[in-house]
Protein backbone atom coordinates (compact mmCIF):
# COMPACT_ATOMS: atom_id res chain seq x y z
CA UNK A 1 0.00 0.00 0.00
CA UNK A 2 1.28 3.72 -1.05
CA UNK A 3 1.38 6.14 1.58
CA UNK A 4 -1.01 8.00 -0.18
CA UNK A 5 -3.30 5.10 -0.17
CA UNK A 6 -2.38 4.84 4.03
CA UNK A 7 -3.59 8.54 4.11
CA UNK A 8 -7.02 7.61 1.83
CA UNK A 9 -7.25 4.99 4.76
CA UNK A 10 -7.31 6.30 7.77
CA UNK A 11 -6.33 10.36 7.93
CA UNK A 12 -8.38 13.91 8.52
CA UNK A 13 -10.15 16.30 6.70
CA UNK A 14 -9.01 19.85 6.18
CA UNK A 15 -11.93 20.62 8.93
CA UNK A 16 -10.09 18.10 11.23
CA UNK A 17 -6.94 19.66 10.43
CA UNK A 18 -8.12 22.99 11.69
CA UNK A 19 -9.02 21.35 15.08
CA UNK A 20 -5.81 19.96 15.81
CA UNK A 21 -4.06 23.22 14.21
CA UNK A 22 -6.35 24.94 16.77
CA UNK A 23 -5.05 22.44 20.04
CA UNK A 24 -1.30 23.61 18.87
CA UNK A 25 -2.20 27.01 19.04
CA UNK A 26 -4.01 26.54 22.92
CA UNK A 27 -0.82 24.85 23.50
CA UNK A 28 1.76 26.91 22.38
CA UNK A 29 -0.37 29.81 24.87
CA UNK A 30 0.18 27.24 27.83
CA UNK A 31 4.08 27.54 27.06
CA UNK A 32 4.03 30.95 26.55
CA UNK A 33 2.61 31.59 29.94
CA UNK A 34 5.33 30.19 31.32
CA UNK A 35 8.24 31.14 28.96
CA UNK A 36 6.91 34.81 29.98
CA UNK A 37 8.05 34.21 33.50
CA UNK A 38 11.37 35.81 34.89
CA UNK A 39 12.54 32.31 36.80
CA UNK A 40 12.32 29.34 34.44
CA UNK A 41 12.77 25.90 36.81
CA UNK A 42 14.06 23.24 35.14
CA UNK A 43 14.52 19.56 35.74
CA UNK A 44 16.26 16.89 34.48
CA UNK A 45 14.35 12.99 33.56
CA UNK A 46 16.22 9.97 34.08
CA UNK A 47 17.30 10.08 30.62
CA UNK A 48 19.10 13.68 31.52
CA UNK A 49 16.93 15.55 29.16
CA UNK A 50 15.47 18.80 30.66
CA UNK A 51 11.73 19.01 31.40
CA UNK A 52 9.75 22.17 32.53
CA UNK A 53 6.30 23.25 33.55
CA UNK A 54 5.85 23.85 29.83
CA UNK A 55 6.56 20.66 28.75
CA UNK A 56 3.75 19.66 31.15
CA UNK A 57 1.04 22.25 30.55
CA UNK A 58 1.31 21.77 26.48
CA UNK A 59 1.09 17.99 27.15
CA UNK A 60 -2.26 18.60 29.74
CA UNK A 61 -3.87 21.00 27.11
CA UNK A 62 -3.53 18.52 24.18
CA UNK A 63 -4.31 15.51 25.58
CA UNK A 64 -7.07 16.86 26.80
CA UNK A 65 -8.29 18.50 23.85
CA UNK A 66 -7.86 15.71 21.50
CA UNK A 67 -9.41 13.31 24.01
CA UNK A 68 -12.49 15.42 23.26
CA UNK A 69 -12.34 15.56 20.18
CA UNK A 70 -10.84 11.97 19.10
CA UNK A 71 -11.75 10.06 21.83
CA UNK A 72 -11.58 6.52 20.01
CA UNK A 73 -7.73 7.56 18.81
CA UNK A 74 -4.87 6.62 21.93
CA UNK A 75 -2.36 9.21 22.41
CA UNK A 76 1.44 8.95 22.89
CA UNK A 77 3.41 11.46 24.19
CA UNK A 78 6.82 12.56 25.48
CA UNK A 79 5.18 13.47 28.32
CA UNK A 80 3.41 10.05 29.04
CA UNK A 81 5.53 7.55 27.54
CA UNK A 82 5.53 4.78 29.59
CA UNK A 83 2.71 2.46 27.62
CA UNK A 84 3.66 -0.82 27.46
CA UNK A 85 4.50 -2.20 23.95
CA UNK A 86 2.23 -5.00 24.15
CA UNK A 87 -0.35 -2.08 24.29
CA UNK A 88 1.26 -0.30 21.79
CA UNK A 89 2.06 -2.93 19.32
CA UNK A 90 -1.67 -3.01 18.70
CA UNK A 91 -2.47 0.46 17.71
CA UNK A 92 -3.38 1.00 14.44
CA UNK A 93 -4.35 4.56 14.28
CA UNK A 94 -2.80 6.92 16.86
CA UNK A 95 -2.10 10.24 18.24
CA UNK A 96 2.04 11.00 18.43
CA UNK A 97 2.98 14.41 20.18
CA UNK A 98 5.95 16.32 21.53
CA UNK A 99 4.27 18.91 23.65
CA UNK A 100 7.31 20.89 23.58
CA UNK A 101 10.19 19.95 21.05
CA UNK A 102 13.05 21.93 21.44
CA UNK A 103 12.98 22.17 25.32
CA UNK A 104 16.88 23.19 24.93
CA UNK A 105 15.96 26.37 22.77
CA UNK A 106 13.01 27.10 25.19
CA UNK A 107 15.75 27.32 27.75
CA UNK A 108 17.50 29.51 26.49
CA UNK A 109 14.62 31.67 25.10
CA UNK A 110 15.36 31.85 21.23
CA UNK A 111 12.00 30.84 20.04
CA UNK A 112 13.31 27.96 18.20
CA UNK A 113 10.97 25.68 19.71
CA UNK A 114 7.58 24.08 18.72
CA UNK A 115 4.38 21.64 19.36
CA UNK A 116 4.29 18.63 17.43
CA UNK A 117 1.67 16.81 16.85
CA UNK A 118 0.90 13.94 14.42
CA UNK A 119 -1.24 11.38 13.17
CA UNK A 120 0.06 7.76 12.46
CA UNK A 121 -1.82 5.17 10.60
CA UNK A 122 -0.25 1.49 10.02
CA UNK A 123 3.15 3.23 11.13
CA UNK A 124 3.19 6.02 8.54
CA UNK A 125 2.75 9.50 9.84
CA UNK A 126 -0.45 10.52 7.66
CA UNK A 127 -1.21 14.02 9.31
CA UNK A 128 0.45 16.63 11.41
CA UNK A 129 0.73 19.90 13.16
CA UNK A 130 4.02 22.25 13.94
CA UNK A 131 3.31 25.77 15.66
CA UNK A 132 6.31 27.43 16.52
CA UNK A 133 4.60 30.07 18.86
CA UNK A 134 7.23 32.55 19.22
CA UNK A 135 7.88 32.77 15.69
CA UNK A 136 4.15 32.76 14.93
CA UNK A 137 4.59 30.06 12.13
CA UNK A 138 2.17 27.16 12.53
CA UNK A 139 2.83 23.96 9.21
CA UNK A 140 0.29 21.54 8.93
CA UNK A 141 -0.26 19.09 6.22
CA UNK A 142 -2.19 16.10 5.33
CA UNK A 143 -0.84 13.48 3.02
CA UNK A 144 -3.65 13.54 0.94
CA UNK A 145 -4.07 17.45 0.61
CA UNK A 146 -1.00 19.20 0.75
CA UNK A 147 0.71 21.45 3.32
CA UNK A 148 0.42 24.84 4.60
CA UNK A 149 2.39 27.37 6.31
CA UNK A 150 0.02 29.81 8.34
CA UNK A 151 1.94 32.94 9.80
CA UNK A 152 1.07 36.88 10.34
CA UNK A 153 -2.79 35.82 9.22
CA UNK A 154 -2.25 34.53 6.47
CA UNK A 155 -1.54 31.29 4.71
CA UNK A 156 0.29 29.82 1.80
CA UNK A 157 0.71 26.53 -0.18
CA UNK A 158 4.05 24.16 0.15
CA UNK A 159 4.87 22.70 -2.43
CA UNK A 160 8.23 21.23 -3.05
CA UNK A 161 7.53 18.70 -5.59
CA UNK A 162 9.55 20.26 -8.39
CA UNK A 163 11.70 22.37 -6.35
CA UNK A 164 15.30 22.04 -7.94
CA UNK A 165 18.72 22.10 -5.47
CA UNK A 166 20.59 24.96 -5.16
CA UNK A 167 24.16 25.43 -6.91
CA UNK A 168 25.06 25.83 -3.71
CA UNK A 169 23.32 23.21 -1.36
CA UNK A 170 21.93 24.74 1.75
CA UNK A 171 22.13 21.99 4.81
CA UNK A 172 19.97 22.75 7.47
CA UNK A 173 21.03 21.15 11.26
CA UNK A 174 20.52 21.19 14.60
CA UNK A 175 21.38 23.90 17.19
CA UNK A 176 22.23 21.93 20.14
CA UNK A 177 23.10 17.97 18.77
CA UNK A 178 25.81 18.31 16.38
CA UNK A 179 26.78 14.42 15.37
CA UNK A 180 29.47 13.31 13.93
CA UNK A 181 28.12 11.58 11.34
CA UNK A 182 27.10 14.95 9.84
CA UNK A 183 30.32 16.12 8.53
CA UNK A 184 31.18 12.63 6.72
CA UNK A 185 27.74 12.93 5.08
CA UNK A 186 28.27 16.74 3.94
CA UNK A 187 31.88 15.75 2.58
CA UNK A 188 29.63 13.92 0.23
CA UNK A 189 28.06 17.21 -0.92
CA UNK A 190 30.85 19.23 -1.89
CA UNK A 191 30.38 23.36 -1.52
CA UNK A 192 27.64 24.31 0.78
CA UNK A 193 25.63 26.59 2.91
CA UNK A 194 25.16 25.20 6.79
CA UNK A 195 22.19 26.71 8.18
CA UNK A 196 21.65 25.48 12.26
CA UNK A 197 18.23 25.86 13.78
CA UNK A 198 16.09 24.05 16.93
CA UNK A 199 13.55 21.43 17.06
CA UNK A 200 11.13 20.28 14.10
CA UNK A 201 11.64 23.90 12.44
CA UNK A 202 14.75 22.02 10.41
CA UNK A 203 12.30 19.91 8.53
CA UNK A 204 9.48 22.85 7.91
CA UNK A 205 12.78 24.38 6.40
CA UNK A 206 12.97 22.33 3.98
CA UNK A 207 9.01 22.02 3.45
CA UNK A 208 9.66 25.84 3.08
CA UNK A 209 12.01 25.25 0.28
CA UNK A 210 14.63 27.70 2.21
CA UNK A 211 16.68 24.56 3.18
CA UNK A 212 17.69 21.67 0.35
CA UNK A 213 18.28 18.58 2.85
CA UNK A 214 18.25 18.08 6.67
CA UNK A 215 20.55 14.93 7.33
CA UNK A 216 19.83 13.40 11.10
CA UNK A 217 22.82 11.35 12.00
CA UNK A 218 22.05 11.25 15.44
CA UNK A 219 19.55 10.03 17.83
CA UNK A 220 15.94 11.27 17.66
CA UNK A 221 12.73 9.90 19.22
CA UNK A 222 9.75 9.23 17.24
CA UNK A 223 7.85 11.85 18.75
CA UNK A 224 10.50 14.43 17.42
CA UNK A 225 9.73 13.59 14.12
CA UNK A 226 6.10 12.71 13.34
CA UNK A 227 4.24 15.93 12.76
CA UNK A 228 7.34 17.56 10.92
CA UNK A 229 7.63 14.37 8.66
CA UNK A 230 4.16 14.75 7.80
CA UNK A 231 4.18 18.40 6.81
CA UNK A 232 7.57 18.06 5.11
CA UNK A 233 5.76 14.51 3.15
CA UNK A 234 2.73 16.15 2.36
CA UNK A 235 4.66 19.73 0.94
CA UNK A 236 6.42 16.87 -1.29
CA UNK A 237 9.28 16.28 0.26
CA UNK A 238 10.77 12.88 1.63
CA UNK A 239 12.13 11.46 4.99
CA UNK A 240 14.07 8.21 4.06
CA UNK A 241 16.25 6.13 6.52
CA UNK A 242 20.25 6.47 6.08
CA UNK A 243 21.98 4.96 4.82
CA UNK A 244 18.96 2.51 3.24
CA UNK A 245 16.76 4.93 2.07
CA UNK A 246 13.65 3.56 3.17
CA UNK A 247 10.63 5.28 4.74
CA UNK A 248 10.93 6.04 7.81
CA UNK A 249 8.33 4.46 10.03
CA UNK A 250 5.82 5.08 13.63
CA UNK A 251 5.47 1.98 15.94
CA UNK A 252 7.36 -0.70 14.33
CA UNK A 253 9.69 -2.03 17.50
CA UNK A 254 9.48 -1.51 21.52
CA UNK A 255 12.30 1.46 21.31
CA UNK A 256 10.76 4.79 20.16
CA UNK A 257 14.25 5.81 19.02
CA UNK A 258 14.48 6.46 15.27
CA UNK A 259 17.39 5.76 12.91
CA UNK A 260 19.38 7.97 11.23
CA UNK A 261 17.50 9.86 8.50
CA UNK A 262 17.94 12.11 5.63
CA UNK A 263 14.98 14.49 5.26
CA UNK A 264 14.83 16.20 1.64
CA UNK A 265 13.00 17.13 -1.24
CA UNK A 266 12.92 14.61 -4.37
CA UNK A 267 15.47 16.42 -6.50
CA UNK A 268 18.07 16.27 -3.50
CA UNK A 269 17.18 12.44 -3.92
CA UNK A 270 17.68 12.42 -7.47
CA UNK A 271 20.73 14.30 -7.42
CA UNK A 272 22.45 12.58 -4.06
CA UNK A 273 21.84 8.93 -3.79
CA UNK A 274 23.82 8.64 -0.70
Amino acid sequence: MTDKELAQEFSLSKAQLKTVVTIAKQAGEAIMQVYSKPDLQVEHKQDDSPVTAADIASHNVIVAELDKHFADIPVMSEEAADIDWDVRKSWTTYWLIDPLDGTKEFIKRNGEFTVNIALIHKGKAVAGVVYAPVLDKCYSGILTEGAWLETAGKTQTLDITDKQVNDKPIVVGSRSHISPGLAEYVAHIGEHQMQSVGSSLKFCLVAEGNADVYPRLGLTSEWDTGAAQAVLESAGGKVLKHPELTPLEYNQKEDILNPYFIAASPKWFERNAF
